[in-house]
């Protein structure tokens, strides 16, 4: 039977639907948060007494330590984001999920009866972001390890997949790689990314490419992110991902230039551009001719058939009220609209 989250997910799918979203998600309003839900869902781990301290702004943390460890200035974070606490893992990782991954896929397969929507994606975290907040306990290498974590989500990907929906792999650890490792050069972070993408798609195996999207970031939090490495730099691992869609940041101040990318490296036949044209990064909301004029600037670059409107990242708690959240949703379903109009005159 449909789980307690039943009425939150009706509300907001439909919503959604309301505002013309095409493909919306869940919400995501069962999991505690976008990646540590999986403590719940993989057995073989044990929480440890070690608070865990997002790595994920390393490298401005070194120019900025003011910013990142106690300043007084209004709207300046007092600490680094501890969140929760590492897990070990002690046995050989495996999936226990299936109860709460089944209420998730009834409980948005109920949402979206009686709309028009053409279809809906659900969002898992990618192996490599798992890593992030476990320690190794069992297997013999980082390896081993990380194959490990794959071998157990596989069976919540190919859930997904089954039950009729879009999976959406949530990676930015592809990206936030480089300022969670500060002192790697840019060989050893691109092998060490290249090694969770091939982790990534063994976790993928078997699922059509047709039925999965990758979306990728720069950790997405609020800081300066002056560190944050080049998309130019690793777009050839974000497309060695066995997606369909690839969803990338491409709103905010750090990287609204990088659609230049595209000019120079040519997004594979029958490959898809989901570029964020609104953002968590502000509270301001995005005007929908601002967020038209991103897309067609996508679509000179890849082709209109090739790209879909997005976010950044995930809205929720990043932007200061959920009325700002479901704000910038309706600038992007308007500005993709006009943008429509302006590319199928």
């Amino acid at each position: 039977l449909p789980g307690p989250d039943l009425t939150a997910q009706t509300e907001g799918v439909r919503r959604q639907a309301a505002i013309c979203i095409d493909i919306p998600n869940d919400g995501e309003y069962s999991k505690t948060s976008f990646s540590d839900y999986v403590s719940d869902r993989l057995g073989g781990l044990q929480p440890t007494a070690n608070p865990y301290v997002s790595p994920i702004s390393g490298r401005d943390m070194k120019e900025y330590p003011e910013y990142f460890g106690g300043s007084t200035i209004p709207g300046v974070p007092r600490a680094a984001g501890i969140r929760r606490v590492i897990f070990e893992c002690v046995e050989p990782l495996r999936y226990i999920g299936q109860a709460a991954l089944q209420t998730d896929l009834d409980n948005l397969k109920a949402a979206l009866h009686g709309t028009a929507v053409q279809e809906a994606y659900l969002p898992a975290v990618a192996p490599g972001s798992i890593e992030h907040w476990l320690k190794n306990g069992h297997y013999p290498n980082e390896e081993a390890f990380l194959y490990g974590i794959a071998d157990a989500m596989h069976e919540e990907y190919q859930a997904i997949v089954g039950a009729g929906f879009i999976l959406q792999i949530d990676d930015p650890d592809l990206a936030d790689g480089w300022q969670v490792h500060p002192d790697h050069t840019l060989a050893e972070y691109r092998k060490e990314a290249q090694l969770r993408t091939e982790v990534l798609n063994h976790a993928l195996r078997g699922l059509p490419e047709d039925r999965v999207r990758m979306h990728m970031c720069w950790g997405s939090y609020h800081g300066p992110h002056k560190y944050d490495l080049p998309l130019s730099e690793f777009v050839d691992i974000v497309l060695s991902v066995h997606a369909q869609a690839y969803s990338i940041e491409a709103a905010n101040p750090r990287h609204n230039h990088e659609w230049r990318v595209w000019q120079d490296v040519k997004l594979p036949e029958g490959k898809i551009l989901i570029p964020g044209v609104v953002g968590h990064y502000s509270d301001f909301i995005e005007h929908p001719e601002l967020v038209a004029d991103r897309l067609v600037q996508y679509a000179g670059v890849v082709g209109r058939q090739n790209v879909i409107a997005g976010t950044d990242c995930g809205l929720g708690t990043r932007v200061g009220h959920g009325k700002i959240a479901w704000s910038k949703l309706e600038a992007l379903a308007e500005g993709a609209a006009i943008a429509s109009r302006r590319l199928w005159k």
